[in-house]
């Protein structure tokens, strides 16, 4: 994490303050017959000195930013003692001028000691105003990042949550087409092995092509078929002119899960998707057919759906009725892995 930079006030807000204080000063010198143009330069001197004096002593008191609460009676004795090291300084500056220059009228001390008070009161305010926007900028700043680094940390769980329950049925699958010796158990390990092998080199990536998300489903739905054979169809209807589109590796694969955890699949009632395209969204379709004491949790398509937003700020479209359910994912074409 970036260190957080110190409080700056600009050298030009500094001077061009105190230059301004100074020639304010010297105001009612011009209309003053008495006064010499000596002692109108050393008046407006002593408040350009004393006003950059004041700006620096302000801004070097001020507290390191803190994401806490500033503490106001803190505060409350820095403005005293700012006022009372002004005085002194004010002094001393007045003292010193009556002893390096000739002076034919000059204010009174006491004038001087409330044009420094003044002057101090006011910087010291404006001072605490800028510090304050400053805590509020930083503060701000320091939320974004940290929920930047719990969304970049929420999104690497979220790729990881490929459903293990999966690799379980297709080993319990596997195992029963060894026990009657199919001859496709060679094919099934295979297909496993091939879509695995997939898992692991997609994971590294935040999108993949179409294309290649449709090689993975073609592996996975081979192990669907093996498991619940002519009870779970999948018709593709993808247009092939938009393969070239992406999206966020294995959301295909979860919308299918979703599907089966969901409805029932079995000989008897097979469960047919649809998968097409439809403008430039990716369209998952299927007949409900729900089975009996299986609630949804929405955390599938939660993950779809907080993936999609992380990435790049769209989100996924559910539309039901009474016997169709869809859900419409956005196509992405402008989008580099990092």
């Amino acid at each position: 994490m970036e260190k957080t930079k110190r409080f700056q006030v600009s050298k030009k807000v500094i001077w061009g303050s105190s230059i301004a204080l100074a020639i304010l000063a010297s105001i009612p010198k011009l209309f003053d017959a008495d006064s010499k143009f000596g002692d109108i330069v050393i008046n407006s001197s002593i408040t350009l000195l004393f006003s950059i004096f004041i700006w620096y002593y302000n801004i070097y008191s001020l507290p390191k930013f803190s994401s806490k609460r500033t503490n106001t009676s803190l505060f409350n004795w820095k403005l005293l003692f700012s006022v009372v090291m002004g005085i002194v300084v004010m002094v001393l500056l007045v003292i010193g001028h009556q002893e390096l220059f000739e002076i034919s009228k000059m204010d009174a001390p006491i004038m001087f000691e409330l044009r420094g008070v003044l002057i101090n009161l006011i910087v010291y305010m404006f001072l605490h105003l800028l510090f304050q926007n400053y805590q509020t900028q930083q503060m701000g700043l320091e939320l974004e990042r940290t929920h930047a680094l719990n969304l970049g940390a929420q999104y690497e769980l979220l790729k990881q949550q490929v459903n293990p329950h999966f690799l379980f049925n297709s080993l319990n699958t596997l195992k029963s087409m060894v026990d009657i010796q199919d001859p496709q158990s060679s094919d099934f390990i295979l297909k496993l092995s091939d879509f695995y092998r997939f898992t692991l080199d997609s994971r590294k990536l935040d999108l993949i092509s179409l294309r290649e998300e449709i090689q993975i489903l073609d592996s996975y739905v081979y192990l669907l078929k093996a498991r619940f054979e002519d009870g779970f169809v999948l018709i593709n209807n993808a247009d092939q002119r938009q393969y070239d589109a992406v999206i966020p590796p294995f959301t295909l694969q979860l919308l299918i899960e979703n599907c089966i955890k969901h409805n029932v699949v079995s000989l008897d009632k097979p469960l047919e998707i649809k998968l097409y395209t439809e403008n430039d969204f990716l369209v998952i379709e299927n007949p409900i057919q729900l089975k009996r004491g299986v609630f949804s949790t929405g955390v599938g398509l939660d993950n779809i759906n907080q993936r999609f937003m992380h990435l790049v700020h769209k989100e996924i479209e559910i539309e039901k009725n009474e016997t169709i359910f869809k859900v419409k994912i956005p196509l992405i074409y402008d989008y580099h892995n990092n």
